[in-house]
């Protein structure tokens, strides 16, 4: 198959639904999986119906599955089905696939920060280190994880979604480093919390909402994409979106720690 292909995990819906259809406009082969198997086979036809080429439904332009990005055995199956159903490549690995809860420490169950842990961290383990065959097989081959602007500095009500984000960070800048030796580029992209089902459903009527930005899904999967086929001069793994996010690195790089500490304890009030 000479057109590339894309394989993004949560894709069902929000962010990784968005950014499936822009790389499906742009000319891809789009992989959509995610825990919510019929729900990434419908938005995968949805998608079909309205960008593909090839036959009278299009459908031959997508493909799904069912991932719990925590397993390694699914992600096994799913990369091996995408890489037949691809026609032998995988350029672009999109990680998207996460949880989020809000609430103090204490008060949220362990049970909870684990498995936020297990999704949003591990699961991105997870499928870089069952996709790094395939990628490496694949010339010019780039992964871009979901980070977020809570990796910069720990967001008080958001303790564990922030540690997996910032581990989500570093992680991706070992591996750009690691993996440029094989021509893969490894990237994230560090939007405020975006308008989707998942933050309206975890941030309803909480103060953190003060920490929130005005990005829509649509504008991170434009920032995903270019992410993805943008190779800039001066290599950089971090692709920060927003003004509240661009206005937060600054903020790190040129202020004390404790200045920072102070402003986000305010806005957490």
């Amino acid at each position: 198959m000479s057109r590339k292909a894309v394989f993004i995990t949560g894709a069902a819906r929000g962010i990784g639904r968005a950014t499936a259809e822009h790389f499906a406009c742009a000319g891809y082969f789009v992989g959509l999986y995610d825990i919510d198997a019929h729900g990434a086979a419908r938005t995968a036809k949805e998608i079909a119906a309205t960008t593909g080429e090839g036959t009278t439904t299009g459908e031959d332009n997508t493909t799904s599955g069912a991932l719990d990005v925590a397993d390694p055995a699914a992600w096994r199956a799913c990369l091996e089905q995408f890489w037949s159903a691809a026609g032998g490549r995988l350029d672009v690995l999109v990680n998207n696939a996460g949880i989020l809860t809000t609430g103090a420490f204490a008060e949220v169950p362990l049970a909870r920060h684990a498995a936020i842990v297990e999704v949003n961290f591990k699961g991105m383990l997870n499928g870089c280190h069952t996709a790094f065959p395939y990628l490496k097989r694949s010339p010019g081959s780039a992964v871009v994880n979901l980070c977020s602007a809570s990796a910069m500095y720990g967001v008080p009500g958001l303790a564990t979604y922030s540690a997996t984000k910032a581990a989500v960070r570093s992680l991706t800048e070992a591996l750009d480093l690691e993996w440029s030796r094989q021509g893969i580029r490894v990237c994230d992209v560090l939007p405020t919390f975006v308008a989707t089902d998942m933050g309206a459903a975890s941030m309803p009527g909480t103060r953190i909402k003060r920490l929130s930005g005005s990005l829509t899904a649509e504008q991170v999967a434009k920032a995903v994409f270019t992410a993805a086929e943008h190779r800039p001069r001066l290599p950089h793994p971090h692709r920060i979106i927003g003004r509240q996010t661009q206005a937060t690195a600054v903020l790190n790089r040129l202020v004390p720690s404790w200045v920072t500490r102070e402003i986000f304890n305010r806005l957490s009030r």
